[in-house]
């Protein structure tokens, strides 16, 4: 087995600026997990430096060389074969960054399978519908909005004081639903609650997203009781567990299913197929990934998902260093075009 980690960076052709951050650039961390002549790759997308319990680039990068690949190595001594796709995720540890790492893994093993069985994903997991689409855009700024004519919902980044008038007003004129989205900044109950008030006079707003801290279960079931609108999180979902008590004290209704995040697509499914029998409302979110990792976010939301997703392409303003394979996700890496080999593993 040979392992090799290349890492990539990216610019938006249409940045973002949230509570925290301003998203303007993205690095891609790409993996090839090469086993008895067959090859197989993936991809995660983390945040440039750790914010809101999500783990940086170097981070994973760490976590891959002290943990990950040592792991993956072990198995495969101890058993004779790697592990199979959708058991890699229990390997993973407890750290924000060994989920991401073994989710970067995992779809290097689960484009291997496909590509050993000359098939594709979206045979795997059979598309119910087309998935609808998420235009993400920002009120704490005054930068240009991208929404494709597509988009069936807007999520619309936000920080405390960033409703004024005139952006409410341009926002309501869009005639879409949105999403109030906090990213963990909205202060005190009361006064998020005030600005949702505000703001539904105007404004469609069909879920409030994470205002505060992922861990704080408390102030999302106290502003879900109030009605003002379903309460999603986002951040504050990493695990089952974390679905398991979201759905037990009723602190949201909807909840956004990040797979990087989870710790890979299996454990992605699992937490959907829970929230949908907790009678919470799941999609599919993601990290501005390249068109290797977005194949997997869109076939996932169009087999097991029903609201509105965030798993249209991004729009970069340099080609993705990708080319078309006629099996597996259905992509794969040039060498030449990606940046930088951080990781190169043989066992």
């Amino acid at each position: 087995m040979r392992v090799t980690v290349w890492r990539s960076s990216t610019t938006l052709a249409s940045p973002v600026r949230a509570a925290g951050q301003r998203h303007d650039w993205r690095e891609h961390l790409f993996a090839s997990i090469e086993h008895e002549g067959v090859e197989g790759y993936g991809e995660v997308s983390p945040q440039p430096t750790m914010i809101n319990g999500d783990p940086s680039t170097q981070s994973v990068i760490d976590a891959l060389r002290a943990e990950t690949l040592v792991r993956l190595g072990r198995t495969l001594r101890d058993t004779g074969e790697l592990p199979p796709w959708f058991k890699a995720h229990r390997l993973a540890g407890p750290r924000a960054a060994s989920r991401v790492a073994w989710s970067l893994l995992e779809m290097a093993l689960l484009d291997r399978t496909l590509r050993v069985g000359q098939t594709r994903l979206d045979t795997l997991w059979p598309a119910r519908r087309r998935p609808a689409t998420i235009a993400t855009i920002s009120l704490v700024d005054d930068e240009p909005w991208s929404i494709p004519p597509s988009a069936a919902r807007v999520r619309a980044k936000v920080r405390p004081g960033s409703l004024r008038a005139d952006r409410v007003e341009r926002l309501a004129s869009l005639g879409r639903p949105v999403i109030v989205d906090y990213n963990c900044s909205g202060g005190s109950v009361d006064a998020v609650a005030r600005e949702l008030e505000s703001l539904g006079v105007a404004v469609p707003v069909v879920a409030v997203e994470q205002p505060f801290a992922p861990g704080n279960l408390i102030s999302h079931v106290q502003l879900a009781a109030r009605q003002l609108a379903p309460v999603s999180l986002d951040e504050g979902l990493r695990s089952l567990l974390d679905l398991r008590l979201i759905a037990r004290y009723g602190a949201a209704s909807i909840v956004c299913v990040k797979p990087a995040r989870v710790g890979g697509l299996a454990a992605a499914r699992t937490i959907i197929d829970a929230a949908h029998r907790a009678g919470i409302r799941p999609y599919v979110g993601g990290f501005f990934e390249s068109p290797l990792a977005r194949t997997t976010l869109r076939d996932l939301a169009a087999a097991f998902v029903d609201e509105p997703s965030d798993v249209a392409p991004v729009r970069t303003r340099a080609k993705s260093g990708l080319e078309h394979a006629v099996d597996g996700i259905g992509y794969r890496p040039r060498r030449g075009a990606l940046d930088e080999i951080v990781l190169e593993v043989e066992s």
